[in-house]
């Protein structure tokens, strides 16, 4: 009997250690990578602002050969909606652009339903550099929101930046791939 209360107690303390950890992590979060391109703002700013070409680039798009895609709202820009239904590696969620500024900018309102819900945005930043070498571009995407008290205990044990961060950088590599071709 006192071998059970002993097991109880160190995982009561342990299980009310992991929540004061998670109490004391930040109300949000951000993911950010960058890369450069060897191309003007222009020429990266139309893949990025219109969902009919982000199957040439973005990471998610082959995570489930059979996901459902339904475009709507505006063709590109502001208004375009992208919603999307699949496996358990992709989940159900639906993206729709808040801000376009050509060639520089595309905020996005990000939203996942399955397999948890959280509200997002992601952003795309088109810096143009120019010197002896020519024209390129630096692309920065992000992905900032609130951190939920189930994020931060889940952030304790798997580190978010690290996986969303490894899937944004396949995304900037697809897309410097396939502007600079």
């Amino acid at each position: 009997m006192t071998i059970l209360l002993i097991v109880l107690a160190v995982l009561a303390v342990a299980v009310l250690a992991v929540l004061a950890l998670a109490a004391m992590r930040p109300n949000t979060f951000t993911v950010r990578r960058a890369t450069t391109i060897k191309a003007p703002p222009a020429a990266i700013f139309p893949l990025i602002n219109d969902f009919r070409a982000w199957p040439a680039w973005s990471p998610y798009e082959h995570k489930d050969p059979a996901m459902q895609r339904r475009l709507s709202g505006t063709q590109a820009g502001q208004g375009a909606i992208y919603e999307w239904t699949g496996d358990k590696n992709v989940g159900q969620g639906r993206m729709e652009i808040l801000e376009s500024t050509a060639p520089a900018t595309v905020v996005i309102k990000l939203d996942f339903f399955k397999p948890f819900e959280a509200h997002n945005r992601a952003t795309f930043a088109m810096t143009p550099q120019s010197d002896q070498a020519g024209e390129r571009t630096e692309v920065t995407w992000t992905m900032d929101g609130p951190a939920l008290f189930v994020g931060k205990i889940m952030g304790l044990f798997i580190n978010l930046d690290r996986m969303v961060g490894a899937d944004f950088e396949v995304g900037l590599a697809n897309l410097k791939r396939v502007t600079e071709k």
